[in-house]
């Protein structure tokens, strides 16, 4: 690459980076300018979280943390060392990035935002109460304390129960007959059956003829007696051994189905386990506390006419709307309780603040009580960021991963006011983004590449904004500066039309639509207008039954999930016409390919089988006689024994958190010596696996299998990609681009459904360009693609367009333009029709 194009900036003013080489970033020096905000831009994988993530803001909390005792330092999340030789002039850094954390059915909007502390001290000091009860402290309004956490539901505000009719699903087997289906299969079960002959009772008649009173006790008591166990013997036979006080097998302690199941939900670490006892358990309502957490005499506090539970299940605009009456009021003449007055207008015009924070960022839809596991990454992130401007630090430097992802156009431009709040507080704002209006807002851009992985990696810009202009070898300065870029091409004629009628789900109230097929139809709108509970939600339920084709349900591995599950609620309406042209449904969303680094991108796009399959059939595996399955590190034959396949190894620290090392006997390759022996062009199993899918495609060059799914992967714009690449290490939109690459490679059908949200997050214009040519490929060939998308030259490029809303939550809902393009530009009532202009 030509030498790059930087500007030099004040040196008394800037952090100066030198010899940056973490990830694929290749010695690179850079000049950043402070109290500014400085967007990293280039393509997918190019290095541009590298640089902002892995090298300035590991190196500035590695510097903190080193200021800290070890006891502290244990109780923050770290990131690694960076490889980097010097990095001087760097402030303390705050990283805002799209993580979710650990899932927990206990966090919230509120809990994240701090509002909920606001809230439960508003109802402590200015709450009324009933008369003659006491003041609770703050304590009591949190579900999360001893104080306030109702004792039914322990503060969730759901029960977790089993019943009769699940435990035991078919009431004509006996208990031999494993009529209990909730008891642990093979020896469990068995042990459990074998205690209840030891009992007296006959497991040799249908479960419906057992006396209600022995069915209860059975599956419901707490009570768990240890009794002699006498295996292999009939019932009879045991009846005689225990008059005979003979010497039993062993001394077995009974459980009921349901402790059983409860038992085994709240305390197994088997995925397996969990996964089988859920489907015995049923949530619902507490009906202590009627969902809302909280001890009775908490609730019956309340504030503008409402618990603490009902406001908390307001929309942050309504929350607003209830505030603000309070939070100007002053103490009035004959006011027998001035002092409340004044803690009511003060707690109240704080809470307000921090409210109207948020919902200047587009997130007035969103309620206090609103679980995170049910928030998009980009909303989290936008909450922490409105709870930043109103901690009113200075000097620091906030670094953001795509705020602006998740966001309509007209959203966006309140994002960047908040951005300029930060900055004007005297703060660097260093932001990795791909969204035009950010970037052309930036004072400072450094371009990141020019390509990915092992061709990206180097400075290609370093300056203001118009210096990209003339830089030829950046992607970025192509799309911005040059109209062309991306041609506009006519809009196709649908072929026909899906009718919806009547469609009920979250915000959506009976609404009818028409879904163009054989087109790219765009559905559009502002957050939380309803899109996704139209097209993700809404379409896909109603097809997928249509085709007789079941709902793919994750399996819940802890209280939260299975929370997330309960709380979804259920779809309306029905399909009026147009299933005839709908053969075939594929929904590519944005979750995880797998929990486990034992997923990876190989192993998922089904590549893997066929790598296996070459190194099993080479001379030196078949005189040892290896099969395919000595080739995965799933099976004990082939893998480290040490790590057990997973090349790594949790290495306890005393004062420190556990940390993860590679496998000291593999050195992470995953594999036993012997299996890595095995070559196939010079290259043993690990070495392929750490190829990344450019170079596995020039290695298998030969393999039309291998290739067939390489080439996938590329028209996605994945190949910096290692195949070995963990499930654990891709983002949403990257594991996205690995489901479609998978149902690309695929013998293309017509008639096929496919339907994905949001399929642009985190991805470059210029891979936005390759990702279009995929999809019009798939409408080319007789499919019918339908998305949910925010960015604006997608939308442009379509041949339809729905746009839902106007606003969000209880705004939205209802379409407010749709046709081509060009049509719903010129709407007056829709707030993306101004975006759609070029």
């Amino acid at each position: 690459m030509d030498k790059p194009k930087t500007i030099p900036c004040d040196p008394d003013h800037c952090i100066q980076v030198r010899g940056a080489r973490v990830h694929n970033l290749k010695n690179i020096d850079v000049d950043l300018p402070r109290n500014a905000l400085v967007v990293f831009t280039g393509i997918s994988g190019s290095g541009k979280s590298s640089l902002a993530f892995g090298t300035l803001f590991a190196e500035s909390q590695r510097r903190y943390l080193d200021s800290v005792s070890p006891y502290a330092r244990r109780l923050i999340d770290q990131v690694g060392e960076p490889d980097v030789d010097a990095i001087d002039g760097l402030p303390p850094a705050v990283a805002l990035q799209q993580q979710r954390g650990a899932p927990s059915a206990r966090s919230s909007v509120g809990s994240v935002t701090t509002i909920s502390n606001g809230l439960r001290m508003l109802y402590s000091r200015a709450g009324k109460y009933p008369r003659g009860q006491t003041i609770l402290y703050a304590d009591a309004f949190s579900p999360n304390t001893p104080e306030g956490a109702c004792p039914r539901c322990h503060g969730i505000g759901r029960v977790f129960e089993v019943t009769e009719e699940l435990l035991v699903p078919d009431d004509s087997k006996t208990i031999r007959e494993r009529a209990v289906a909730a008891w642990p299969p093979a020896w469990g079960g068995q042990n459990l059956r074998d205690i209840l002959v030891s009992l007296g009772h006959d497991i040799d008649i249908p479960w419906r003829d057992l006396p209600q009173e022995t069915r209860d006790w059975i599956l419901f008591t707490n009570e768990t007696p240890t009794v002699p166990v006498y295996a292999g013997l009939t019932p009879a036979q045991t009846r005689v051994a225990q008059q005979r006080d003979m010497a039993p097998s062993y001394m077995g302690t009974f459980s009921s189905a349901e402790r059983y199941v409860l038992h085994s939900f709240a305390t197994t670490q088997s995925h397996r386990t969990k996964k089988r006892v859920s489907q015995f358990m049923q949530i619902s309502e507490c009906p202590d506390c009627d969902g809302k957490k909280l001890k009775r005499e908490s609730l019956a506090v309340t504030f503008a006419g409402l618990d603490i539970g009902a406001l908390s299940q307001l929309t942050l605009s309504e929350l607003a709307g209830r505030l603000r009456q309070t939070a100007i009021a002053a103490p009035s003449e004959g006011d027998q309780h001035p002092e409340q007055t004044i803690v009511a207008q003060r707690i109240a015009s704080d809470i307000l603040a921090r409210v109207e924070a948020l919902t200047t960022l587009g997130l007035g839809y969103l309620s206090l009580e609103r679980s995170t596991p049910t928030l998009s990454p980009g909303e989290l992130q936008r909450l922490r960021l409105a709870t930043q401007i109103r901690s009113q630090l200075f000097g620091v430097i906030y670094v953001l991963d795509e705020p602006s992802a998740g966001l309509h156009p007209s959203d966006t431009l309140a994002l960047l006011g908040a951005l300029d709040e930060l900055k004007g507080a005297g703060n660097s704002l260093f932001v990795v983004e791909h969204d035009d209006s950010v970037i052309r807002h930036a004072d400072w851009i450094v371009d990141i590449g020019p390509d990915a992985g092992t061709h990206g990696g180097e400075v290609v810009y370093n300056g203001p904004i118009e210096g990209l202009r003339d830089v030829k070898a950046s992607h970025t300065g192509r799309y911005l500066f040059l109209a062309d870029a991306i041609p506009v091409r006519p809009a196709r004629e649908p072929k026909g039309w899906l009718k919806l009628d009547g469609v009920t789900r979250n915000n959506l109230r009976g609404l009818d639509v028409a879904f163009p097929l054989g087109v790219l139809a765009t559905v559009t709108g502002v957050s939380g207008s309803g899109k996704s509970s139209l097209v993700a939600q809404a379409l896909v339920e109603l097809v997928g039954d249509a085709l007789g084709q079941k709902k793919s349900v994750e399996t819940p591995s802890d209280e939260a999930e299975l929370l997330e599950q309960e709380l979804e609620t259920s779809t309306g309406g029905r399909i009026a016409d147009g299933m005839a042209g709908v053969r075939r449904l594929v929904t590519v969303d944005q979750k995880p390919i797998g929990r486990t680094p034992r997923s990876n991108l190989a192993t998922y796009t089904g590549l893997f089988g066929h790598v296996r399959r070459l190194f099993a059939a080479t001379p030196k595996a078949r005189a040892r006689r290896y099969d395919v399955g000595r080739f995965s590190f799933n099976v004990a034959k082939g893998r480290c024994p040490n790590c057990e396949g997973a090349g790594f190894v949790s290495v306890e620290l005393l004062f420190l958190p556990s940390v993860y090392a590679p496998c000291p006997v593999c050195q992470g390759q995953r594999y036993n010596a012997k299996t890595l022996e095995i070559t196939y062009r010079d290259k043993n199993i690990a070495d392929v696996l750490d190829l990344t899918v450019e170079q596995a495609h020039d290695f298998f060059a030969d393999d039309v299998a291998i290739l067939r799914a390489l080439d996938a992967l590329l028209q996605v714009g994945l190949g910096y990609l290692r195949l070995g690449q963990p499930a654990t290490e891709l983002s949403g939109g990257e594991a996205q681009r690995i489901k479609l690459a998978t149902e690309l490679q695929r013998a293309t059908r017509s008639d096929t459904l496919y339907i994905l949200d949001e399929p642009t997050t985190g991805l470059h214009a210029a891979d936005v360009t390759m990702l279009m040519a995929q999809l019009n490929g798939l409408v080319e060939a007789g499919n019918s693609v339908i998305l949910v998308e925010h960015n604006m030259r997608v939308a442009r490029n379509s041949d339809w367009i729905i746009d839902i809303g106007p606003g969000a939550g209880s705004d939205g809902g209802a379409i407010v333009a749709q046709g081509t393009p060009a049509n719903v530009a010129k709407s007056k009532a829709s707030r993306t029709a101004p975006f759609l202009v070029p």
